[in-house]
C-alpha cells in the first residue's frame, strides 16, 4: 500500500473536515464520543466538535451527566467522525483534559440564550417525569436572568488529547483503506491495516 498522504494525521483530518464541511449538511462536525465508567462498561452518543488544534479536540456539555461522570472516573475517550457520502472515517482515541474555565466562560458567551438557558434548567441523564417540567425550569430561568445568562459552574468543556488515529475510506469488495497513526516520544508512526 502507497504512503498515506500525510505524515502528520492532523494535517490529514484538517484536509477530510474540510471537504467534509463544504459537502456534507447540516453536521460534519458531528462525531460519536465513546466513554468507559469505572468498571470499564462503555457508552457512546453523538456531539458535536467545537473546535480542534495541536493539543487536540473540543467539545462541551455538562459535567454532572453521564458522560461527565465517566470522564472523571475514567479520562480517556473514543471518538469517530463517519462521512458517509465521501465514504470515509475517522477514530480518534486519547487522554482527555477539561477545558479552562475563562475558556469555557468565552464559548458559553457565544452560544444563543436558549442554549444558554437550557444548560441551566437540563438535570442532563437524571430522571425527567414530564417535559412541562422541563420547560418550567427554563422560565424559572429566564426570569431569573437579565440578557447576560452566566455559565452554569457545573458546565464546561473538555479536550481529548489523541494518542491514536484511524483513518478509513471506502473500497470495492469490502476492500477498504486503513491508516493508523501512534503517537511516539516526538512524533506520529503511521502504518497500513487490513480491511
Amino acid at each position: 500500500m502507497p504512503n498515506p498522504p500525510f505524515d502528520d494525521p492532523l494535517e490529514w483530518f484538517d484536509a477530510w473536515y474540510s471537504e467534509a464541511s463544504q459537502t456534507i449538511s447540516p453536521d460534519p462536525d458531528a462525531m460519536t464520543l465513546a466513554t468507559a465508567d469505572e468498571t470499564g462498561r462503555p457508552s457512546s452518543r453523538v456531539v458535536l466538535l467545537k473546535g480542534w488544534d495541536a493539543d487536540g479536540f473540543v467539545f462541551y456539555t455538562n459535567r454532572q451527566s453521564r458522560k461527565g461522570r465517566e470522564l472523571a472516573a475514567n479520562p480517556f475517550a473514543a471518538l469517530s467522525f463517519y462521512w458517509r457520502e465521501l465514504g470515509r472515517q475517522i477514530r480518534i482515541e486519547g487522554g482527555v483534559e477539561r477545558i479552562s474555565d475563562d475558556e469555557c466562560d468565552i464559548y458559553f458567551a457565544s452560544r444563543p440564550r436558549g442554549s444558554q438557558l437550557g444548560a441551566w434548567a437540563s438535570m442532563q441523564s437524571e430522571p425527567l417525569d414530564s417535559f412541562d417540567t422541563l420547560l418550567g425550569r427554563i422560565a424559572e430561568f429566564e426570569g431569573k436572568f437579565g440578557e447576560a445568562v452566566p455559565r452554569p459552574p457545573y458546565w464546561g468543556g473538555y479536550r481529548v488529547v489523541p494518542d491514536r488515529f484511524e483513518f478509513w475510506e471506502s473500497g470495492e469488495f469490502r476492500l477498504h483503506r486503513r491508516w493508523e497513526f501512534r503517537r511516539g516520544a516526538d512524533s506520529w508512526s503511521p502504518r497500513s491495516l487490513y480491511p
